[in-house]
C-alpha cells in the first residue's frame, strides 16, 4: 500500500501540478487502409521510350573473414598436434607487447615463416581470460588480460597472410598449453 503524503509534501504537489500542461489527445486511428494497389507499366514504343538508366556501380566490399579456427586438417596432423608430436618450426611470444605491435609482429613472423618454408609457427599470447572477447574496448580503459589472446583468430583472418595459413590450433601442454596456439602454414609449392 503506498504511503500518504504529509500536509507540506501535498502542497508542493498540487503546486507542481497545476504547472503541468495536460497532452493534446490522440485522434483515434481509422482502420487500416487497404495496400494500394499497383497495375503494371503500360508497354511504350521504343522510340519514345527513356534510356535506361546507367547501371550502379558495385561497392565493394571488405575481403571474406577467414576461419582458420574451424578450418579441417588431415586427421594424422591433428592427432599430432593433439599429442604434441608435432614440432614447431618457428615461435614468437607476444607478451608485454600492445595490441598493435603485438599484431604487426605476429604479420612479420608469417612472412618471416613463410619464406623460410615454416610449416608450424607456435605462437605464445598468453591465457584467454573467461569474457575477455565480449568485453567493450572502453576510450581510454585498457583491454582486460587476454586480449591478445582473444583477438588472434581476428587478425589471422584478416592477415595479408590469410590465404597462407591453413588452421589455427590450441598449443600441446608442453608448448604452452592454453597460453599459446600452433598456427600451420601452407606448404610452399615446388613449381
Amino acid at each position: 500500500m503506498p504511503r500518504r503524503l504529509a500536509p507540506d509534501e501535498s502542497a508542493l504537489w498540487k503546486k507542481v501540478a497545476a504547472t503541468v500542461k495536460p497532452l493534446a489527445k490522440a485522434k483515434a486511428p481509422l482502420a487500416p487502409a487497404a495496400p494500394p494497389t499497383v497495375s503494371p507499366p503500360k508497354p511504350t514504343p521504343r522510340s519514345t521510350a527513356a534510356p535506361a538508366a546507367a547501371p550502379r556501380p558495385a561497392t565493394k566490399l571488405p575481403p571474406p573473414r577467414r576461419t582458420h579456427q574451424a578450418a579441417t586438417l588431415d586427421g594424422h596432423w591433428d592427432r599430432r598436434l593433439r599429442k604434441g608430436l608435432v614440432r614447431p618450426d618457428m615461435s614468437i611470444d607476444l607478451h608485454g607487447h600492445t595490441l598493435a605491435s603485438a599484431q604487426a609482429l605476429l604479420d612479420e613472423a608469417i612472412g618471416r615463416g613463410l619464406m623460410r618454408g615454416a610449416r608450424v609457427l607456435l605462437v605464445v599470447a598468453g591465457r584467454l581470460r573467461p569474457g575477455a572477447d565480449r568485453l567493450p574496448i572502453m576510450h581510454g580503459d585498457p583491454r582486460p588480460r587476454g586480449a591478445i589472446r582473444a583477438s588472434l583468430p581476428d587478425w589471422l583472418g584478416f592477415s595479408p597472410h590469410a590465404d597462407q595459413i591453413v588452421a589455427l590450433r590450441p598449443a600441446h601442454i608442453s608448448h604452452g598449453g592454453a597460453g599459446a596456439v600452433y598456427v600451420i602454414l601452407r606448404r610452399a609449392r615446388e613449381d
